[in-house]
Protein backbone atom coordinates (compact mmCIF):
# COMPACT_ATOMS: atom_id res chain seq x y z
CA UNK A 1 0.00 0.00 0.00
CA UNK A 2 1.83 3.09 -0.73
CA UNK A 3 1.66 5.95 1.26
CA UNK A 4 -0.65 8.24 -0.98
CA UNK A 5 -3.55 5.59 -1.24
CA UNK A 6 -6.33 6.25 1.10
CA UNK A 7 -6.56 3.41 4.01
CA UNK A 8 -8.93 0.94 3.88
CA UNK A 9 -12.05 0.58 5.67
CA UNK A 10 -11.18 -1.80 8.38
CA UNK A 11 -14.71 -3.87 9.93
CA UNK A 12 -14.35 -5.52 13.27
CA UNK A 13 -16.92 -9.05 13.60
CA UNK A 14 -17.18 -11.85 15.64
CA UNK A 15 -18.51 -15.14 14.21
CA UNK A 16 -19.60 -18.05 15.89
CA UNK A 17 -21.76 -16.14 18.27
CA UNK A 18 -24.77 -13.25 18.13
CA UNK A 19 -23.15 -11.25 21.41
CA UNK A 20 -20.01 -8.83 20.14
CA UNK A 21 -18.70 -10.14 23.24
CA UNK A 22 -18.71 -13.74 22.30
CA UNK A 23 -17.48 -15.92 19.70
CA UNK A 24 -14.40 -15.06 17.44
CA UNK A 25 -13.82 -11.50 17.03
CA UNK A 26 -12.38 -11.14 13.20
CA UNK A 27 -10.74 -7.98 10.89
CA UNK A 28 -12.85 -7.41 7.75
CA UNK A 29 -11.58 -5.41 4.85
CA UNK A 30 -14.35 -5.84 1.86
CA UNK A 31 -11.75 -3.80 -0.20
CA UNK A 32 -8.06 -4.83 -0.04
CA UNK A 33 -7.28 -4.14 -3.34
CA UNK A 34 -4.65 -0.98 -3.09
CA UNK A 35 -3.19 -3.26 0.16
CA UNK A 36 0.04 -5.37 -0.78
CA UNK A 37 0.95 -8.40 1.61
CA UNK A 38 2.97 -6.38 3.94
CA UNK A 39 0.41 -3.88 4.58
CA UNK A 40 -2.65 -6.70 5.47
CA UNK A 41 -0.37 -8.61 7.78
CA UNK A 42 0.34 -4.89 9.53
CA UNK A 43 -3.21 -4.47 9.83
CA UNK A 44 -3.28 -8.12 11.25
CA UNK A 45 -1.05 -7.44 13.75
CA UNK A 46 -2.10 -3.91 14.64
CA UNK A 47 -5.84 -5.56 15.42
CA UNK A 48 -4.24 -8.25 17.11
CA UNK A 49 -7.41 -10.70 16.14
CA UNK A 50 -6.13 -14.57 15.11
CA UNK A 51 -7.24 -13.59 11.88
CA UNK A 52 -8.36 -10.82 10.08
CA UNK A 53 -9.59 -11.05 6.05
CA UNK A 54 -9.03 -9.42 3.64
CA UNK A 55 -11.23 -9.03 0.22
CA UNK A 56 -10.43 -8.76 -3.60
CA UNK A 57 -11.86 -9.28 -7.10
CA UNK A 58 -12.61 -13.29 -7.70
CA UNK A 59 -10.58 -15.35 -10.16
CA UNK A 60 -12.67 -15.27 -13.74
CA UNK A 61 -13.31 -19.08 -13.64
CA UNK A 62 -14.66 -18.69 -10.27
CA UNK A 63 -18.25 -18.35 -10.94
CA UNK A 64 -21.02 -16.56 -8.34
CA UNK A 65 -22.92 -13.38 -8.41
CA UNK A 66 -21.73 -10.31 -8.89
CA UNK A 67 -21.20 -9.07 -5.70
CA UNK A 68 -20.88 -12.02 -4.11
CA UNK A 69 -17.77 -13.72 -5.33
CA UNK A 70 -14.34 -12.60 -4.07
CA UNK A 71 -10.60 -13.65 -3.86
CA UNK A 72 -9.81 -13.78 0.11
CA UNK A 73 -6.90 -14.25 2.17
CA UNK A 74 -6.13 -14.65 5.64
CA UNK A 75 -3.62 -13.01 7.90
CA UNK A 76 -3.00 -14.27 11.73
CA UNK A 77 -0.36 -11.45 13.37
CA UNK A 78 2.59 -13.19 12.42
CA UNK A 79 1.86 -14.83 9.07
CA UNK A 80 -0.89 -15.65 5.84
CA UNK A 81 -2.50 -18.63 6.74
CA UNK A 82 -3.96 -20.35 3.76
CA UNK A 83 -7.87 -20.79 5.27
CA UNK A 84 -9.30 -19.70 8.22
CA UNK A 85 -13.10 -20.31 9.00
CA UNK A 86 -14.44 -17.69 11.62
CA UNK A 87 -12.83 -15.10 9.37
CA UNK A 88 -15.41 -16.47 6.56
CA UNK A 89 -18.03 -16.40 8.75
CA UNK A 90 -17.14 -13.03 9.63
CA UNK A 91 -17.06 -11.53 6.49
CA UNK A 92 -19.63 -13.58 5.08
CA UNK A 93 -22.14 -11.45 7.93
CA UNK A 94 -20.46 -8.72 6.97
CA UNK A 95 -21.24 -8.92 3.41
CA UNK A 96 -25.09 -10.22 3.71
CA UNK A 97 -26.10 -6.69 5.72
CA UNK A 98 -24.66 -5.10 2.46
CA UNK A 99 -25.78 -7.46 -0.68
CA UNK A 100 -28.70 -9.67 1.37
CA UNK A 101 -28.47 -13.28 2.59
CA UNK A 102 -27.78 -15.61 0.15
CA UNK A 103 -25.18 -17.71 -1.78
CA UNK A 104 -21.57 -16.23 -1.02
CA UNK A 105 -18.31 -18.00 -2.89
CA UNK A 106 -14.84 -17.47 -2.19
CA UNK A 107 -11.79 -18.99 -3.74
CA UNK A 108 -8.98 -19.35 -0.80
CA UNK A 109 -5.30 -20.52 -1.42
CA UNK A 110 -7.00 -23.95 0.08
CA UNK A 111 -9.54 -23.62 -2.76
CA UNK A 112 -13.11 -22.21 -3.05
CA UNK A 113 -15.40 -22.44 -0.37
CA UNK A 114 -18.87 -21.57 -0.87
CA UNK A 115 -21.27 -20.07 1.92
CA UNK A 116 -24.85 -19.32 2.65
CA UNK A 117 -25.85 -17.27 4.54
CA UNK A 118 -29.63 -17.10 6.41
CA UNK A 119 -31.41 -14.69 8.63
CA UNK A 120 -32.46 -16.22 11.28
CA UNK A 121 -34.94 -14.11 13.94
CA UNK A 122 -32.89 -11.11 13.10
CA UNK A 123 -29.63 -12.74 13.31
CA UNK A 124 -27.51 -13.74 10.21
CA UNK A 125 -25.79 -17.08 10.65
CA UNK A 126 -23.39 -18.33 7.71
CA UNK A 127 -22.64 -21.75 6.96
CA UNK A 128 -19.02 -22.67 4.64
CA UNK A 129 -18.63 -25.59 2.97
CA UNK A 130 -14.92 -26.70 3.17
CA UNK A 131 -12.81 -28.16 1.04
CA UNK A 132 -12.14 -32.10 0.36
CA UNK A 133 -10.48 -33.28 3.88
CA UNK A 134 -8.43 -35.83 4.14
CA UNK A 135 -6.72 -37.29 8.07
CA UNK A 136 -3.56 -38.42 8.68
CA UNK A 137 -1.52 -40.12 11.14
CA UNK A 138 0.99 -38.42 13.66
CA UNK A 139 4.17 -40.29 14.89
CA UNK A 140 4.96 -41.16 18.26
CA UNK A 141 7.74 -38.68 18.54
CA UNK A 142 5.67 -36.03 17.28
CA UNK A 143 2.58 -37.14 19.83
CA UNK A 144 5.04 -37.08 22.69
CA UNK A 145 6.44 -34.04 22.28
CA UNK A 146 3.14 -32.50 21.65
CA UNK A 147 1.53 -34.12 24.79
CA UNK A 148 5.16 -32.91 26.60
CA UNK A 149 4.71 -29.07 25.61
CA UNK A 150 1.08 -29.14 26.36
CA UNK A 151 1.89 -30.62 29.89
CA UNK A 152 -0.73 -33.40 29.38
CA UNK A 153 0.22 -37.26 30.86
CA UNK A 154 -0.76 -39.94 27.94
CA UNK A 155 -3.05 -41.31 30.47
CA UNK A 156 -5.20 -37.84 30.37
CA UNK A 157 -5.98 -38.23 27.01
CA UNK A 158 -9.70 -40.38 25.58
CA UNK A 159 -8.86 -43.75 24.36
CA UNK A 160 -12.14 -43.60 22.15
CA UNK A 161 -10.26 -40.69 19.83
CA UNK A 162 -6.89 -41.41 18.46
CA UNK A 163 -4.36 -39.22 17.98
CA UNK A 164 -4.29 -37.74 13.86
CA UNK A 165 -4.28 -34.87 12.06
CA UNK A 166 -6.51 -33.09 10.48
CA UNK A 167 -7.04 -31.43 7.18
CA UNK A 168 -9.88 -29.58 5.91
CA UNK A 169 -8.43 -26.43 3.99
CA UNK A 170 -5.74 -26.26 7.22
CA UNK A 171 -3.89 -29.03 9.13
CA UNK A 172 -4.76 -29.22 12.09
CA UNK A 173 -3.65 -31.89 15.64
CA UNK A 174 -6.59 -33.56 17.06
CA UNK A 175 -6.55 -34.84 20.59
CA UNK A 176 -9.13 -35.66 23.12
CA UNK A 177 -9.29 -35.01 26.80
CA UNK A 178 -10.62 -37.51 28.84
CA UNK A 179 -12.44 -35.07 31.13
CA UNK A 180 -13.72 -31.30 30.77
CA UNK A 181 -11.25 -30.44 33.83
CA UNK A 182 -8.57 -32.02 31.83
CA UNK A 183 -9.81 -29.41 28.78
CA UNK A 184 -9.89 -26.46 30.91
CA UNK A 185 -6.92 -26.89 32.59
CA UNK A 186 -4.75 -25.53 29.50
CA UNK A 187 -1.27 -23.84 30.29
CA UNK A 188 1.59 -24.87 27.68
CA UNK A 189 4.82 -24.12 26.56
CA UNK A 190 4.06 -21.82 23.68
CA UNK A 191 7.82 -21.54 22.38
CA UNK A 192 7.97 -25.85 22.35
CA UNK A 193 4.28 -26.07 20.72
CA UNK A 194 5.05 -23.27 18.15
CA UNK A 195 8.68 -25.41 17.16
CA UNK A 196 6.34 -28.49 16.80
CA UNK A 197 3.95 -26.48 14.84
CA UNK A 198 6.14 -25.24 12.05
CA UNK A 199 7.50 -28.56 11.48
CA UNK A 200 4.19 -30.49 10.93
CA UNK A 201 3.11 -27.76 8.89
CA UNK A 202 -0.47 -27.59 11.40
CA UNK A 203 -2.18 -24.46 12.17
CA UNK A 204 -3.64 -25.02 15.32
CA UNK A 205 -4.29 -28.01 17.97
CA UNK A 206 -7.74 -29.10 18.16
CA UNK A 207 -7.96 -30.27 21.73
CA UNK A 208 -11.67 -31.78 22.46
CA UNK A 209 -13.73 -33.08 25.14
CA UNK A 210 -17.13 -35.20 23.86
CA UNK A 211 -20.12 -34.44 26.00
CA UNK A 212 -22.75 -36.56 24.63
CA UNK A 213 -23.12 -38.05 21.13
CA UNK A 214 -23.46 -35.24 18.94
CA UNK A 215 -22.17 -32.42 21.43
CA UNK A 216 -18.10 -31.95 22.10
CA UNK A 217 -15.89 -29.08 24.05
CA UNK A 218 -13.09 -27.63 22.10
CA UNK A 219 -10.38 -25.57 22.64
CA UNK A 220 -7.76 -24.57 19.83
CA UNK A 221 -3.30 -23.35 20.78
CA UNK A 222 -2.42 -21.44 18.43
CA UNK A 223 0.90 -20.28 18.82
CA UNK A 224 2.00 -20.15 15.15
CA UNK A 225 -0.64 -17.08 14.74
CA UNK A 226 1.07 -15.71 17.75
CA UNK A 227 -1.93 -15.92 19.58
CA UNK A 228 -2.43 -18.39 22.93
CA UNK A 229 -5.43 -19.61 22.01
CA UNK A 230 -7.77 -19.42 19.21
CA UNK A 231 -11.68 -18.45 20.97
CA UNK A 232 -13.42 -20.00 17.93
CA UNK A 233 -12.48 -22.05 14.86
CA UNK A 234 -13.85 -23.07 12.28
CA UNK A 235 -11.25 -24.51 10.14
CA UNK A 236 -10.21 -26.87 12.96
CA UNK A 237 -13.78 -27.79 13.32
CA UNK A 238 -14.74 -29.07 9.59
CA UNK A 239 -10.97 -30.70 10.30
CA UNK A 240 -12.65 -32.68 13.27
CA UNK A 241 -15.91 -33.22 11.52
CA UNK A 242 -14.01 -35.11 8.88
CA UNK A 243 -12.06 -37.00 11.64
CA UNK A 244 -14.60 -38.09 13.35
CA UNK A 245 -16.30 -39.64 10.37
CA UNK A 246 -13.51 -41.15 8.96
CA UNK A 247 -12.78 -42.75 12.33
CA UNK A 248 -16.51 -44.08 12.45
CA UNK A 249 -17.09 -42.01 15.59
CA UNK A 250 -19.69 -40.41 14.43
CA UNK A 251 -22.47 -41.49 12.00
CA UNK A 252 -21.66 -40.67 8.03
CA UNK A 253 -24.61 -37.77 8.38
CA UNK A 254 -24.84 -36.07 11.64
CA UNK A 255 -24.74 -32.42 13.30
CA UNK A 256 -22.73 -31.94 15.79
CA UNK A 257 -22.59 -29.16 18.13
CA UNK A 258 -18.97 -27.40 19.45
CA UNK A 259 -18.69 -25.49 22.28
CA UNK A 260 -15.96 -22.99 22.16
CA UNK A 261 -14.50 -20.33 24.12
CA UNK A 262 -16.15 -21.22 27.48
CA UNK A 263 -12.63 -21.13 29.41
CA UNK A 264 -11.34 -17.74 27.65
CA UNK A 265 -14.87 -15.32 28.64
CA UNK A 266 -15.75 -15.84 25.00
CA UNK A 267 -18.41 -18.86 24.72
CA UNK A 268 -19.19 -19.62 20.95
CA UNK A 269 -20.91 -22.42 19.22
CA UNK A 270 -20.33 -23.71 15.73
CA UNK A 271 -22.38 -26.56 13.98
CA UNK A 272 -21.12 -28.67 11.86
CA UNK A 273 -22.94 -30.78 9.75
CA UNK A 274 -21.84 -34.25 7.80
CA UNK A 275 -23.75 -34.93 4.89
CA UNK A 276 -23.68 -39.20 3.45
CA UNK A 277 -21.95 -38.48 -0.27
CA UNK A 278 -20.35 -35.67 0.35
CA UNK A 279 -16.95 -35.66 1.81
CA UNK A 280 -17.21 -31.91 2.52
CA UNK A 281 -17.50 -31.38 6.11
CA UNK A 282 -20.34 -27.86 6.50
CA UNK A 283 -19.24 -25.48 9.54
CA UNK A 284 -22.12 -22.88 10.74
CA UNK A 285 -22.82 -20.20 13.25
CA UNK A 286 -23.87 -16.64 13.90
CA UNK A 287 -21.82 -13.13 13.72
CA UNK A 288 -22.49 -9.89 14.18
CA UNK A 289 -20.41 -6.62 14.06
CA UNK A 290 -18.38 -5.40 17.38
CA UNK A 291 -18.61 -1.63 17.96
Amino acid sequence: MTTSAPRPEILRYTAFSSDPAGGNPAGVVLDATALDDSAMLAIAADLGYSESAFLTAPPEDLGGEERRAYTIRYFSPKAEVPFCGHATVATAVALAERVGPGELVFATRAGTVPVQVVEEGGTLRATLTSVEPHIEDITATDLTEALAALGWPEADLDPAFPPRIAFAGARHLVLAAATRARLADLAYDFARLETLMHRLDLTTVQLVWRESATVFHVRDPFPVGGVVEDPATGAAAAAFGAYVRELGLVPEAAVLTLHQGEDLGRPGELTVTLRAGDPRVRVGGAGTRIG
